[in-house]
């Protein structure tokens, strides 16, 4: 994670080459997202922050972050969305997050598994994939 210094340098180095200006709340939705053990969902901005974050704020920042390649949404089998930073490789409009998500069924974190590629998948003729999500389920090894 490192210190406080180099995670505030690399947010404002990570808002600066996305165009967008340093603000308090994207800074603070940043720096949670650096702090946690996992994807985040909408609503453990208000939990972890120790304060109150408005939620069209909220809801404004993160869609900002989608459209400019910083975070990717993580596909739940509920109606939540969770969300995790992206790698280098994204950029505005094109996410390159081809790993695998894990969902831990004890403590409930979902983790970016980035060394585990998804496998190749072989559709039938006619058929075009423009996205592949896997979300795997088990206990994660914090909790074995």
């Amino acid at each position: 994670m490192g210190t406080k210094q180099q995670i505030t340098e690399r947010i404002g180095s990570i808002l600066r080459e996305s165009k967008l200006s340093v603000t308090e709340t994207r800074t603070r939705i940043l720096e949670l997202f650096m702090k946690s053990n996992g994807a985040l969902e909408h609503s453990d901005f208000e939990k972890l922050a120790g304060q109150s974050f408005d939620r069209v704020t909220v809801y404004r920042t993160l869609q900002t972050f989608l459209d400019k390649g910083i975070i990717h949404k993580i596909p739940t089998t509920d109606t939540s969305v969770r969300y995790a930073l992206c790698k280098s490789e994204c950029s505005e409009h094109h996410h390159h997050d081809h790993h695998i998500h894990f969902k831990c069924e004890e403590c409930g974190n979902t983790i970016c598994l980035d060394e585990t590629d998804v496998p190749q998948i072989q559709l039938p003729k006619g058929y075009a994939a423009h996205n592949v999500e896997v979300v795997v389920s088990g206990v994660c090894k914090s909790c074995k």
